[in-house]
């Protein structure tokens, strides 16, 4: 009982613990902190990354693709049996987007991506991000008539009613220029009467590849944008807009392009001669997996149109050619193990494919995040690595100062083992205070973390993460039970050992040497 009492005695009369204690604290506290908000956005962008991607892919090394896809998918499933649950046929290529906006081109670089609106949304979350709620119910690359984005205030008129509505503007602008151009050819008569003879191999002048071929139909009808769309696309929402500020300071999106307007896609062929393909598309959605790679460069579109243009389908025997099959496996299941079976499956000498889960095709970004994460946590241990020589300092100190004490004690009949569990009990007592007020400050803090933030922008005059780069409204955090239970473990320990030495020394005092210690 002494001991306890010694060691309670000791830790309240010593204000010089207290430094020990808050060094303790804020070590704790800054570690559960900083491992929150890291495992929140780690939590956030697998999220996001496996929502995108599929679980498997079996994916072709050219262009061109392979062959017989629904063979392909046959060949899996006898494999694989029950534990593939969905699969799909995917087309990647790499593409150039044209935008008009205001009289003039935008031109992005993007990842063209052909798919099934039947069985894509199977082996991904991709319907769960796009704008409009009927598609994000049901995949359709066919033009809405409104109601995309109902939770954004700022999101301009779409689907068919902004495209009549540019259809009226623009047929209103074509019949004013022609009114202007027969205006001058009147007041031109004259002089078109003394004009030079016309070129007579003004015809001969090839015409331009990249037009759109859309203007008439198939029966020389022509093409009515108010009441016609071309073949649907969707769009990555980065690719068709321009995150900024407007003139009070706001966050806002302005947008190049939305559902309702056409853009112009250039790809190459399928073949041994690529040549350029174009074509004219009808953007129906909008994409936004929060996910700025993603966003800024994926476009939908359907795979049988893609197929058709770049001509990778066989008219003989009907075969057509797909770059990847996507993989949706049942909950729980081994990605590694069905990964390694596919692959004895379809060696790499007999067959040019890529098999790969979605980990690996992201390893590189997860790799990094868990190192920083890592790191992070080397370096914030040493905050209670430093409380820990302080726990030494003191503990020396006490054990010279009590010398004479710790004789008296001996003398008494205090085994060597108590006097060092005194010490010992101080340093528990130190490690279990410090961490456990740091582990009330850091859940309080994780858990008010943006109501935090938003205090020191009022203070500082300076946003904490800035919405125009960062494509999430609030820091994301997520609690783990594991990380809090070792970071706890890990303070009291290091107090602990702290305390070792400190505590071996007074037990080796010998009674007469420490009595006449002076």
């Amino acid at each position: 009982m002494y001991k306890l009492l010694l060691s309670w005695r000791y830790l309240r009369t010593r204000y010089i613990a207290l430094a020990s204690i808050i060094s303790v604290t804020l070590g704790v506290a800054t570690l559960i902190v900083v491992n929150s908000v890291m495992a929140g956005f780690s939590k956030e962008m697998n999220t996001r990354l496996h929502g995108i991607l599929s679980d498997l892919v079996l994916e072709s090394h050219s262009l061109d693709g392979f062959a017989d896809p629904h063979w392909h998918m046959e060949q899996i499933r006898k494999i694989c049996g029950d534990e593939v649950v969905g699969m799909t046929p995917v087309i990647h290529v790499p593409a150039l987007l044209r935008i008009p906006f205001r009289g003039d081109y935008h031109t992005r670089q993007i990842n063209l991506i052909g798919v099934d609106q039947t069985t894509y949304a199977d082996v991904s979350d991709f319907s769960q991000y796009l704008l409009h709620p009927e598609n994000k119910q049901k995949l359709s690359f066919l033009l809405r008539d409104a109601g995309y984005a109902p939770n954004r205030k700022d999101f301009p008129p779409s689907g068919w009613e902004h495209r009549r509505m540019q259809a009226m503007y623009e047929k209103a602008l074509e019949e004013q220029r022609r009114e202007i151009a027969a205006t001058e050819n009147t007041a031109g008569a004259t002089a078109a009467n003394n004009a030079p003879p016309a070129d007579p191999y003004a015809s001969m002048v090839p015409a331009d590849p990249y037009s759109n071929d859309n203007e008439t139909g198939d029966a020389g009808t022509v093409f009515d944008p108010a009441t016609e769309q071309n073949t649907g696309m969707i769009l990555g929402i980065a690719t068709c807009s321009i995150r900024g500020r407007d003139a009070e300071g706001g966050v806002r999106d302005y947008y190049l392009c939305r559902p309702g307007d056409d853009v112009q896609v250039y790809f190459p062929n399928a073949g041994g001669s690529p040549k350029p393909v174009s074509c004219s598309l009808t953007v129906v959605d909008l994409y936004e997996s929060k996910m700025s790679e993603y966003d800024a460069t994926f476009a939908f579109m359907p795979i049988e149109k893609l197929q058709e243009l770049r001509g990778m389908f066989d008219p003989l025997t009907n075969t057509t050619y797909v770059t990847s099959i996507q993989m949706k496996l049942r909950p729980g299941a081994d990605l590694n193990a069905v990964r390694d079976k596919l692959r004895a499956a379809f060696p790499p000498e007999q067959y040019p494919y890529r098999i790969e889960t979605w980990r690996d095709l992201q390893g590189p970004l997860l790799a990094a995040v868990r190192m920083e994460t890592t790191i992070l946590n080397i370096l914030l241990f040493l905050i209670i690595a430093v409380a820990g020589f302080g726990i030494l300092a003191t503990f020396f100190m006490i054990v010279v100062e009590k010398t004479r004490d710790i004789g008296v004690l001996k003398a008494l009949g205090a085994p060597s083992r108590g006097v060092m569990s005194i010490f010992l009990s101080y340093g528990v007592s130190l490690g279990a205070v410090g961490s456990g007020v740091g582990l009330v400050l850091g859940l309080l803090f994780v858990t008010n973390i943006n109501d935090i933030a938003k205090a020191l922008e009022w203070v500082t005059g300076r946003e904490v993460f800035d919405p125009t780069v960062y494509y999430f409204q609030e820091i994301p955090t997520s609690i783990q039970p594991t990380m809090v239970v070792g970071v706890m473990v890990g303070s009291v320990l290091i107090a602990v050992l702290a305390s070792v030495l400190p505590a071996l020394r007074a037990a080796r005092l010998h009674p007469v040497a420490a009595l006449r210690y002076e």
